[in-house]
């Protein structure tokens, strides 16, 4: 217990770790809410208020033909569509994919990382397709994948989620080949314990404070690509809100209208920027060495 409350300890006293989290809480409670938050339904588009200036009060048509008056803090784009009704929606998406591909390419790549670190016969031939893999940017990857397949959510959380595996297989093999050295496993081995039991039971639980850490640079990298790919129109429909659709339907009225570009790009970047020190600060409380290092540990 004592050991829990000091890990505690240093997590509430890192601010960019109380920062990311505030940050992501607060884009999770928006975008569980967006249907209550957004003030027009996100698809629903009034060509007789297109454009309009940020902080607007507007008599927007509704489908069934009455008109109701709406506050449009981010104003509407080309199509009359709210911008802030888009956005906030826009956060499901991104939240959503981070999240299952740092989920997707954790369980893979545990499994496959710890195949070549203990089984050694299995280790060069997988670690070479993983080398593979590697040499090509992530992004490309993504796009192949996605037009390899049909352009959906779960194809795209694959497509992003095949790219991460790779890192974090060499990085869980890494964490085996050096946790396998230690006197725990070697009293392991001599009490005959399955091979397999000494991985997950001996070697995974003393290698979770990394790849915990890992996993959120893994929810940030897919956020950046989910939105990269929409933005290049090879992502999600565009009729689907999300933050690079949001851009890239606005990135032709950019010079009379930044803010269809500037606006969901501030959301995007403060996501990343708050999942990245949500990172950092989890490897600085999980991994005290580290912290005592760079000078970075509570004081």
């Amino acid at each position: 217990m004592t050991g829990h409350a000091s890990v505690w300890r240093r997590a509430a006293s890192h601010g960019g770790a109380r920062f990311g989290l505030a940050v992501l809480l607060l884009m999770a409670l928006a975008a569980l809410a967006a249907p209550w938050l957004g003030t027009i339904d996100p698809t629903w588009f009034d060509p007789t208020h297109t454009n309009v200036a940020p902080g607007s009060r507007v008599d927007y048509a509704m489908p069934d033909g009455s008109t109701v008056q709406r506050w449009l803090p981010f104003g509407t784009d080309g199509f009359g569509r709210d911008v802030w009704s888009r956005v906030v929606f826009g956060a499901r998406v991104s939240l959503a994919v981070g999240a299952a591909v740092a989920v997707v390419a954790l369980s893979i790549g545990i499994l496959l990382g710890l195949a070549a670190g203990g089984v050694r016969w299995l280790d060069g031939p997988l670690m070479r397709v993983m080398d593979g893999l590697m040499a090509i940017p992530a992004v490309l990857l993504a796009i192949a994948l996605v037009a390899a397949l049909r352009a959906n959510l779960l194809t795209v959380i694959v497509a992003i989620a095949v790219p991460e595996i790779p890192r974090i297989v060499r990085l869980t093999r890494s964490l085996v080949l050096q946790l396998r050295e230690e006197p725990y496993v070697d009293a392991a081995v001599a009490l005959a314990a399955a091979p397999h039991r000494i991985l997950l039971a001996h070697i995974l639980p003393n290698a979770a404070a990394p790849l915990i850490v890992q996993a959120t640079y893994t929810a940030a990298s897919a956020i950046l690509i989910e939105a990269i790919l929409s933005f290049l129109g090879v992502g999600l429909p565009a009729e689907v809100p999300t933050w690079g659709n949001v851009m890239a339907e606005g990135r032709v009225q950019f010079n009379d209208h930044p803010q269809l570009v500037l606006i969901p790009g501030a959301f995007l970047a403060l996501t990343v920027l708050a999942v990245n020190l949500l990172g950092d600060g989890l490897r600085d409380t999980l991994d005290p060495k580290f912290a005592r290092r760079t000078g970075t540990g509570a004081r």
